[in-house]
C-alpha cells in the first residue's frame, strides 16, 4: 500500500505532493468532490468518513489534510448583519475565549479562530458542528514549524468563522488593544456551560492527585484572582492559584471535583469528560 503523507484538495483538483504519485490514479476524484461537498455543508463530519471510506488511513489522511473543495461563499453586508448568537452559543464562546479561542477584529467586525492539536480532532468537529452556520468552510489540518525545543512537528486542526458584527460584543469585552483580558463583568458571563467549555478547551486533569488545572498563565495576577473569586463564589468550589514559572495557573482541587462533576456533566462535551476525571 502506498503511504500518504500530505495531500491537498483544492477546487476539485488533487495536487499530489508525495514521492509515490501513482497512488492518485487509484482514487476516484469524484469521490472526494462528493464527500467534500457533504462535509463542508455539514451533512457529514470528518470523523464519520471512516464509516464511508473504510479504515484506509491513506485515503482518510487525504481528507483530514484537505482544504475546502468549494470556494467559500462571500457574504454581503446585509447577510452578515442578519446573524445573531443564541444564549447557549454565547455561553460556550465565553468559555472558549477564556481558553484557546482567538478573536480577530477588522472592518468593524469580528471573526473567531478555533484551533486544537490533531489529537483533539473529534472535539474540533464537535465545535464545528455547533458553529458551522457561522463558518465559510470545514476544519482543515495544518503542520506547524518544528518545535525549537524538541524538534518535533505538531499537527493542528482548525476552522474559523465569518467576520460578523454579532461577535463584536464579546470581542470588545475580552480584548483590549488586541490582547486578551478578563472583563469586569465576568461574574455575569461565566455560566456552567462556559466553565465546561473552558475546561474542555484549556484544562487538564492530573490523574495522580485528582485535580483540574486551568492554563491562565497569559492573564495578569489580578485577573486570575478575580476568576478564582468568581469560580469559588458562583460554583461552590475551592480554587486557588499555583505558580508556574513567572505566571500562575488555576487549580480546582480534588476535594472540589465531585461538585464540579455534578454541575458540569450536562454541559461537558462527551469526548472531553476525561478532563474532569470521568
Amino acid at each position: 500500500k502506498s503511504k500518504v503523507n500530505t495531500f491537498y484538495l483544492r477546487r476539485g483538483i488533487i495536487n499530489n505532493t508525495l514521492k509515490n504519485k501513482s497512488f492518485i490514479k487509484k482514487v476516484p476524484r469524484i469521490l472526494f468532490n462528493i464527500l467534500g461537498f457533504l462535509v463542508i455543508f455539514g451533512h457529514i463530519q470528518s470523523i464519520e468518513l471512516s464509516q464511508i471510506i473504510g479504515n484506509n488511513s491513506s485515503i482518510y489522511s487525504i481528507f483530514i489534510s484537505s482544504l475546502p473543495l468549494i470556494r467559500p461563499k462571500r457574504l454581503k453586508k446585509k447577510e452578515k448583519e442578519a446573524f445573531t448568537i443564541s444564549s447557549d452559543l454565547k455561553e460556550i464562546l465565553v468559555g472558549l475565549i477564556l481558553g484557546d479561542l482567538y478573536g480577530r477584529y477588522r472592518f468593524s467586525k469580528t471573526s473567531f479562530v478555533f484551533k486544537q492539536g490533531i489529537i483533539h480532532q473529534e472535539y474540533i468537529y464537535h465545535l464545528y458542528d455547533l458553529f458551522k452556520n457561522y463558518c465559510p468552510s470545514a476544519p482543515k489540518l495544518s503542520k506547524s514549524l518544528p518545535d525549537t525545543r524538541t524538534g518535533k512537528i505538531y499537527n493542528s486542526i482548525s476552522f474559523f468563522t465569518y467576520t460578523l458584527p454579532c461577535f463584536n460584543e464579546l470581542y470588545m469585552l475580552f480584548y483590549k488593544s488586541g490582547k486578551k483580558v478578563i472583563p469586569n463583568n465576568i461574574e455575569e458571563l461565566l455560566k456552567p456551560r462556559s466553565l465546561a467549555y473552558w475546561i474542555a478547551d484549556d484544562g487538564s486533569w492530573n490523574k495522580v492527585n485528582k485535580y483540574v488545572s486551568l492554563s491562565t498563565e497569559s492573564f495578569k495576577l489580578e485577573e486570575i484572582e478575580l476568576l478564582i473569586k468568581i469560580l469559588n463564589k458562583n460554583f461552590n468550589l475551592s480554587c486557588y492559584k499555583s505558580k508556574n514559572g513567572t505566571a500562575y495557573k488555576i487549580i480546582i482541587p480534588s476535594y472540589s471535583i465531585s461538585v464540579l462533576q455534578n454541575f458540569l456533566l450536562p454541559h461537558m462535551p462527551k469526548m472531553m469528560l476525561h478532563k474532569i476525571g470521568l
